[in-house]
């Protein structure tokens, strides 16, 4: 039993981390402006090709293997070459009053893929010693059906990206090259399904939506129980869309049958992935975010008397972005992220660790020590004017410190020389990373 719980201890925190491409709420109550205001690139017959280029470093003083706390820069004084995505698309028309079609194809080769990866799409395509990796990002389907209500129903279908987050993995739209905890441990990445956008009012929307699971899909190499999982929530679009609110909860069983049986039912144990976010846009100048985070799952460990215990984490993050002028922005997050059992925050040496502990299969994953992460991120984006054919370029400085709250050690992990142990050796953390985003 004992080795069970270590086993599932690994999977647990790896599969839990693998939280998005988002519809960020950003950009969700945003559509009608964008739609007004065409993008600049390329355009066949209303679709919009794009093509995005991301590199970056983070330079941690401490020289440890992994940054902890970090998962798309968790390879320290390296410099990684993080996405190069490829997107077709056509996008619903916000103010079609009849039936409206659009669709997304997106695919990405980098180092992020590591860790976004649909199971059984493209996760093994490459040898185990590759970094780089390919990826399906997404490929949907949507149709607007003026039905029901005055905005009607979006319907969405296909493999497609979590609506739940602030952050995204599309580094056009965040603020640092670095992630909050809640990205990286609190949430999902993607789903497999469809999913239901109602208009209620111009105020308010309703979502559902049925999938198999967190970042899962058919058959024995995609699905790794015989589950279903389900998308609902709202969203609030106040003040002209100024204020916007929306809050989702991802549930269903994800624990990977290979892990817990014979002993456990897979399928019988849920985890809840809750997220709620606010974003304020106060002036032309400044936008102010708030995130709040629960994610836990029934399973989350084994006592000595072989009783399944749950498990927790608790997040909450902001955010603060200054125009200073048309080409730079200031930012902040401040963040904490508490997780109570040390299942949710994990390191993974390998590069298809987090795809194997999501089946179930042997890895070199390994988890924290429970810990209260705090964490204060502070970088501006620069954002200079560019000709075509490039309709982006962006640079994002940051420096980071990340700390452990209850003063316990879970940060520059290293193997001490004499005694060959593994440890921790720091309750803190300093990092300094700057990333390069260049679009076509």
């Amino acid at each position: 039993m004992r080795s069970m719980t270590t086993t599932y201890r690994a999977w647990l925190a790896g599969a839990t981390c693998l939280t998005a491409i988002a519809t960020s709420p950003v950009l969700a109550q945003t559509a009608a402006l964008a739609a007004e205001t065409p993008r600049p690139g390329y355009w066949i017959n209303g679709i919009h090709l794009s093509a995005q280029l991301q590199a970056g470093v983070i330079a941690n003083p401490a020289g440890p293997k992994l940054n902890n706390g970090q998962l798309f820069g968790d390879r320290p004084n390296t410099l990684l070459l993080n996405q190069l995505l490829f997107t077709a698309e056509k996008k619903l028309d916000p103010r079609a009053t009849g039936y409206d079609w659009g669709f997304k194809l997106s695919a990405m080769y980098g180092s992020d893929a590591r860790y976004i990866h649909f199971l059984g799409i493209l996760d093994q395509a490459l040898p185990l010693d590759q970094r780089n990796q390919l990826d399906l990002v997404e490929a949907t389907a949507s149709i607007h059906f003026p039905v029901l209500t005055s905005g009607g129903i979006d319907l969405k279908a296909g493999f497609f990206v979590t609506p739940l987050g602030y952050e995204l993995i599309d580094p056009a739209t965040n603020a640092f090259y670095s992630h909050s905890y809640i990205f990286n441990y609190g949430l999902p990445f993607k789903h497999t399904g469809f999913l239901a956008t109602v208009h209620l009012t111009g105020l308010v929307d309703l979502y559902g939506g049925l999938d198999t699971g967190a970042n899962t899909t058919f058959g024995a190499n995609g699905e790794n129980n015989s589950a279903l999982g389900g998308i609902f929530g709202f969203g609030l679009n106040l003040m002209g869309g100024n204020l916007t609110v929306l809050a989702l909860t991802h549930v269903g069983a994800e624990n990977p049958t290979r892990a817990l049986a014979p002993f456990f039912n897979a399928n019988s144990y849920m985890r809840w992935f809750n997220d709620v976010v606010v974003t304020w846009k106060a002036t032309d100048k400044l936008t102010i975010a708030g995130e709040a985070n629960w994610a836990r799952d029934d399973f989350g460990g084994i006592t000595t008397k072989g009783v399944p215990t749950e498990a927790n984490a608790f997040g909450a993050a902001g955010y603060v972005s200054y125009a200073m002028t048309e080409t730079i922005a200031l930012n902040a997050r401040a963040e904490v992220f508490r997780d109570d059992n040390g299942f949710f925050v994990a390191g993974f040496p390998g590069n298809h660790d987090n795809v194997r502990l999501q089946k179930g299969l042997s890895n070199t994953a390994y988890g924290a020590p429970p810990a209260t992460y705090g964490a204060l991120s502070l970088g501006f984006t620069y954002k200079p004017v560019v000709p075509a054919p490039i309709t982006s370029l962006i640079f994002r400085p940051e420096i980071r410190y990340d700390q452990s709250l209850g003063g316990n050690k879970v940060f520059n992990r290293g193997i001490n020389r004499n005694t060959g142990v593994v440890s921790y050796k720091d309750t803190g953390s300093l990092t300094i990373g700057a990333d390069m985003g260049l679009t076509f």
